[in-house]
């Protein structure tokens, strides 16, 4: 699946307007801007896309981590670059839905100043704590949660980011108001997390699956309505048990990535 995505992506770039040098395109590096830090999802997916983009257009592909802000500095920064396709932006659903709602001064309007090239990924939600974690299933760790409140920190990477809005839909499903504690991105929160200085996190499975796998952290739930092979043992949403993911929420929570460019003017 990746692997198509990753051609129908490529394809497209040859597809969007470059103007008077798109015939010779790419003739120079194309730098790919990631609006989070290194170690996140969206750098992970950025760089196994960027890598086989690069083999099918014959040019070298630089990711570029500025991160911050919920991802919407570094989206700004590509909105306000030249549009010849030598700067794209491997966006995200908190950068270019969430963001901007809940931030009203980002700088750049994600349907205006944007071009899409296309979808790079897809991915449900997983509920990790601590491995310590006291709770041994969903069900206590929400009994857990409204036991002990605002003492319960939850970490996410920024404001606007999926693992905010996802652990926001949870928080209110399920009834319960933990601390939240932002982070610049994916990676440092994970990093807090596998250290023990926050309790759980809501992020995509692509982020977490080794972590849980090698113990570092636990999982409690995956948003999808299948199990992964990368968390055979992790239950999804749909599972007929006492503590199932849909006991608290409803909808299928998931994470999805695009490639974009900079609008050409006349688009803005």
């Amino acid at each position: 699946m990746l692997k198509k995505l990753l051609c129908i992506a490529t394809l497209s770039l040859f597809a969007v307007p470059l103007g008077a040098s798109a015939q010779s395109y790419p003739s120079r590096p194309i730098t790919v801007i990631v609006p989070f830090p290194a170690g996140g999802p969206s750098d992970v997916v950025a760089r196994i896309v960027t890598e086989e983009m690069g083999k099918i257009l014959g040019q070298s592909m630089v990711v570029e981590n500025v991160g911050g802000a919920g991802g919407t500095i570094g989206s700004a920064r590509v909105a306000a670059a030249n549009p010849d396709g030598y700067t794209l932006l491997a966006g995200s659903m908190g950068s270019h839905v969430a963001a901007p709602v809940l931030t009203p001064s980002v700088k750049y309007d994600s349907e205006r100043d944007f071009e899409p090239i296309g979808f790079t990924a897809h991915a449900p939600a997983v509920i990790v704590a601590r491995k310590d974690f006291p709770a041994k299933d969903l069900r206590e760790f929400v009994d857990y949660l409204k036991k002990h409140g605002d003492s319960v920190k939850q970490a996410h990477g920024g404001i606007g980011a999926s693992s905010h809005m996802a652990c926001l839909l949870f928080n209110s499903t399920a009834g319960v108001r933990p601390s939240l504690v932002a982070y610049r991105g994916t990676g440092p929160a994970l990093n807090d997390l596998i250290g023990g200085h926050v309790d759980f996190f809501c992020e995509q499975a692509v982020s977490v699956a080794p972590q849980i796998a090698a113990g570092t952290i636990k999982a409690y739930g995956i948003s999808s309505s299948q199990r992964l092979a990368a968390l055979p043992d992790v239950p999804t949403k749909d599972e007929r048990t006492p503590a199932n993911f849909s006991t608290f929420v409803k909808a299928e929570i998931a994470r999805w990535s695009p490639i974009l460019k900079a609008a050409n003017s006349e688009g803005k």
